[in-house]
């Protein structure tokens, strides 16, 4: 249990740190966003293809193209959105954009929904509505909708993976494929690379233990903890990441963010559960 409980909290701090790297890198210009992309994505294909060979020697890498498509969109969106995002509102974003598509995905494909989990998905919607909304403190509106677009892409890749027999590996032959595309992107991009020692660093921080590690040590515990327990853990990233941004970066937390953090983390905590629930019943009702 101790193994479990140690390996979720790395997890869900390398999710957490991804926000506060990317931040960190972007902020004071040590290096472009395509390459710290580029960087990243390789550090962590290497981390994962190392895992999986010292776990399973001549273990075939898996994955598949639409996934790394996804997987691909997904950094695009998510590191040239953090040019104009603190870390506490891009994670917000992310992590609400996620949820609301996998929640809604729950919803086309019949997935049992009652009243209780409508409301939670509408508190969800409400809150990414409030912290969009034109004002002083709203978020610079491209980048948000960058990190919206980089949610929906996390959120498919997701739901691709629940049909993952070996996450690790098909993990590994994503990131894998992925590589071509983002060195595609900084080639298109090449006249606006720039990168200190500090910047490269950071990206390779980033790919191989926020990535690369924090993935494996989160499908250690996924297991062992619980459908109901993973879900409701995962919500807790974008307040990890808010409270990094203010200690790190003196980042303010507005009262703007912090109504939309209860609507969002609330909503979706709310309409999770309840689906779960309904899950665990009819898993009880079917023995």
């Amino acid at each position: 249990m101790n193994r479990v409980l140690a390996a979720t909290a790395f997890a869900l701090l390398a999710f957490a740190a991804n926000s506060v790297l990317c931040r960190m890198a972007l902020r004071d210009a040590h290096i472009d966003p395509a390459s710290f992309m580029s960087i990243r994505l390789i550090a962590g294909a290497v981390t994962l293809w190392l895992l999986v060979r010292i776990g399973r020697p001549g273990q075939q890498l898996g994955g598949h193209w639409r996934s790394a498509l996804a997987l691909l969109a997904y950094a695009v969106a998510f590191t040239f959105a953090y040019v104009g995002l603190t870390a506490g509102t891009g994670a917000l974003l992310l992590f609400g954009a996620v949820q609301v598509v996998m929640i809604a995905a729950g919803f086309v494909g019949g997935e049992r929904i009652d009243r209780t989990v409508v409301l939670g998905w509408l508190l969800a919607v409400a809150g990414l509505l409030l912290l969009l909304a034109p004002g002083i403190t709203a978020p610079p509106a491209w980048d948000a909708i960058l990190m919206l677009i980089a949610g929906c892409a996390w959120g498919v890749y997701s739901l691709r993976g629940r049909r993952s027999a070996n996450a690790l590996a098909d993990t590994a032959g994503n990131f894998a494929r992925s590589v071509p595309g983002t060195l595609l992107v900084s080639g298109l991009l090449w006249s606006h690379r720039s990168a200190d020692a500090e910047g490269i660093v950071l990206a390779v921080l980033s790919g191989s233990i926020a990535s690369g590690l924090g993935y494996a040590a989160w499908y250690t515990a996924l297991p062992k903890l619980g459908a109901i327990a993973a879900a409701n853990a995962q919500l807790s990233v974008p307040v990890i990441a808010a409270l990094a941004g203010v200690i790190l970066f003196a980042e303010p937390i507005t009262l703007r963010l912090a109504v939309a953090s209860v609507l969002v983390l609330g909503g979706t905590a709310v309409a999770v559960r309840r689906t779960l629930t309904f899950k665990t019943a009819r898993v009880a009702g079917d023995r």
